[in-house]
């Protein structure tokens, strides 16, 4: 049985929905104060279909335009909420972002070929973590790659801040 439009989304089916994992739609409430499900009992989240239109809106953004999470920070200050709304729900579109506003990790004049990896991003690690991305990883994988290791990063900040007041209550 499908449900009404209306409805109500809990994580899991906006994550099927959208195609990333709950992890992710949790990290985006943390870098976009207008996401604000609903929460119940056990902290279980519902979505708003306004929810959703706006996660579908900075997925688009994230993934299919190549936006920045500051860049569509910006979008969200500048346009406002019903505009990427508008973008989740396919009625609006935006230009391409400028230079500031894409991952410019790997800057694409140091590339050697279209599509491909420079040389120092194939260098080996510090720390002997192995080598990096191999030639010849397009830029699309590049970039989920780069979404991952920034995602990673930031659970990691956000382990870190509550494992801190943790160790310190021990230490009393």
């Amino acid at each position: 049985m499908d449900k009404s439009p209306d409805a109500f989304r809990t994580i899991s089916e906006v994550a099927e929905d959208l195609d990333v994992p709950q992890h992710v739609l949790r990290f985006w409430e943390t870098r976009f104060a207008h996401i604000k499900p609903l929460k119940r009992g056990g902290g279980r989240r519902y979505y708003r279909p306004d929810d959703v239109d706006l996660l579908k809106g900075i997925r688009h953004l994230l993934y299919g335009e190549g936006y920045t999470i500051k860049g569509v920070q910006r979008i969200l200050k500048e346009d406002g909420v019903r505009f990427v709304q508008s973008v989740g729900r396919g009625e609006a579109a935006v230009t391409a972002p400028q230079a500031h506003e894409r991952e410019e990790e790997y800057p694409a004049e140091t590339y050697d070929a279209p599509g491909s990896v420079p040389a120092s991003a194939a260098a080996p690690l510090p720390n002997g973590g192995g080598h990096g991305p191999q030639p010849g990883l397009n830029a699309a994988d590049l970039k989920l790659l780069r979404a991952a290791f920034d995602e990673l990063a930031e659970c990691e900040r956000v382990l870190s801040g509550l494992k801190a007041p943790a160790e310190a209550g021990a230490s009393e």
